[in-house]
């Protein structure tokens, strides 16, 4: 009797997996350089206003009186 090194209920995972990064993969695709002023646009921008997210990011680590992983820790009381 031979030892399989998978067991049956592995075999589905990893062809799921390696689908889901074939998909992942499939997505990217070089950028022209006559393309590129396309993507210098404002309407393509990941965040509308920069500043309204720096502040709601402030406002909410102050909230919780903890850091999110941006900017220096801090107590919550505003005093940092």
């Amino acid at each position: 009797m031979t030892s399989n090194h998978y067991s049956t209920n592995t075999k589905p995972v990893v062809l799921v997996l390696a689908s889901l990064v074939a998909v992942l993969l499939s997505a990217c695709a070089p950028v022209k350089p006559w393309q590129r002023g396309n993507l210098a646009k404002p309407q393509m921008a990941l965040d509308e206003d920069p500043m309204l997210l720096s502040i709601s990011e402030h406002i909410y680590s102050s909230k919780e009186a903890s850091s999110g992983g941006v900017g220096p820790a801090g107590g919550g009381c505003g005093c940092n």
